[in-house]
């Protein structure tokens, strides 16, 4: 076993029972394994992945080490962390540093941990990394080729630091690839988050009015499943584009202080802070659930309900409940971290089969092209994003039609 933190390592058995289930629900990436293995494209490289630690991630950590690499997991979230998969991970020759319910300091050592490797590659979600290797450990920085990003917040932050004219190495942005956000932010998003809000808390949804925060592609897909349970949704939007699909999409649109006093559920889909805070509080009905499904803790403003609370208690697993002043207690779900990870196993399997496939192939494009890309943010090639699209058909056994050269002829001309 190679030198790993890790809470217990009996628990791999268990661990590679849920690897071994997704891996059968992930073609795409299994048959990008059965490739890696022949070609060894990894072969003397290091890898450090900033992940859910789940089973599809332990897959996606096993097909890159398939392809040759030195593969190192690290937690993106304290509490997304499955120890029994890690143990397994660790079982099969992968350095961990990661355990359930890390504190931010057992956290933040982890991330050093991982980089004291030294990777040639990164895969990041959120930025933490990237963060962490442009101020505490540019000691490394001389040593990374690139990296991909799989989130919404994570891009913003490198969109952000390409700006600054700061970023030290080419990133891929897997997020905006349309094989990734098309599908793994509206439909995994969407189907996740419910599982991980239904699990914990029991309740029901249909009738209940649903506050989606948020009406992006991850917030498209919270909202439409949460109608398909049977709620009344209200969206609430800072941009009027998004405001009017919401509108046309069939939901109430109204200011987040208008529905805090109507919501049952409320469910903040932004990656911005304190987008749920103190005046939204004081005026919610009793009993209301308050869910995260951005990224960090830090939408749901838990300063602002710490300092209104007369009580903290913890009613029921991942579901802490504050009572104010006046009787009324509310309850926030999985210490506002992201609601379907934190309290539930994540995307389906099927979904991140196409996100982790576009990682795999998105690192190797990043070796073949590492004398080409500049520093900065990258999007993933088409050929790369309409590849993955169609293996996903192919292992479906679905085809579809093709352009005849008449068609391609006429659609490249401008004359009619």
């Amino acid at each position: 076993m190679v030198e790993s933190m890790i809470r217990d390592s009996s628990l791999a058995p268990e661990g590679q029972k849920k690897i071994d289930w997704v891996k059968e629900h992930m073609p795409v990436l299994s048959k990008m394994g059965d490739l890696f293995e022949q070609e060894r494209p990894f072969a003397g490289r290091k890898v450090v992945m900033c992940l859910h630690l789940e089973a599809k991630t332990g897959y996606l950590a096993l097909t890159l080490q398939k392809g040759g690499a030195e593969v190192t997991v690290v937690a993106s979230n304290p509490l997304s962390t499955q120890d029994d998969v890690v143990a397994a991970l660790v079982a099969q020759g992968i350095r961990a540093y990661a355990w359930y319910g890390a504190t931010a300091e057992e956290y933040n050592l982890h991330l050093h941990k991982a980089l004291d490797t030294r990777p040639d590659l990164i895969i990041d979600d959120g930025g933490d990394l990237v963060s962490l290797l442009h101020s505490d450990r540019k000691d490394v920085l001389p040593n990374i080729i690139g990296g991909c990003e799989e989130t919404t917040t994570g891009v913003l932050r490198l969109k952000a630091m390409e700006k600054e004219n700061t970023l030290a190495f080419p990133m891929i942005a897997v997020n905006d690839a349309l094989s990734k956000y098309l599908f793994d932010n509206r439909y995994g998003t969407g189907q996740s988050v419910w599982d991980g809000i239904n699990r914990t808390t029991n309740l029901v949804i249909a009738g209940k009015n649903v506050v989606v925060i948020g009406y992006g592609w991850c917030g498209k897909g919270v909202a439409m499943r949460a109608k398909g349970l049977g709620a009344k949704v209200i969206v609430c939007e800072v941009d009027p584009i998004k405001a009017n699909e919401a509108l046309m999409d069939g939901f109430q649109v109204m200011p987040l202080v208008e529905a805090a006093p109507i919501g049952d559920f409320f469910v903040s889909v932004t990656g911005n802070k304190n987008v749920v805070r103190k005046e939204h509080f004081k005026v919610m009905k009793d009993q209301a659930i308050l869910a995260n499904a951005g990224h960090f803790d830090v939408e749901i403003s838990k300063q602002d309900l710490y300092n209104l609370a007369v009580n903290v208690v913890e009613v029921r697993d991942n579901i802490q409940q504050f009572e104010l002043p006046d009787g009324r207690k509310l309850n926030l779900l999985a210490e506002g971290r992201l609601v379907n990870l934190a309290a539930g196993d994540g995307h389906p399997a099927e979904i991140m089969d196409m996100s982790f496939a576009l990682q795999a192939q998105s690192l190797r494009y990043l070796l073949q092209q590492r004398e080409n890309l500049k520093p900065g943010v990258h999007r993933v090639p088409e050929d790369i994003d309409r590849q993955v699209a169609q293996l996903r058909l192919d292992a479906l056994g679905l085809k579809i039609d093709r352009l005849t050269p008449e068609q391609v002829d006429y659609l490249d001309s401008w004359r009619l």
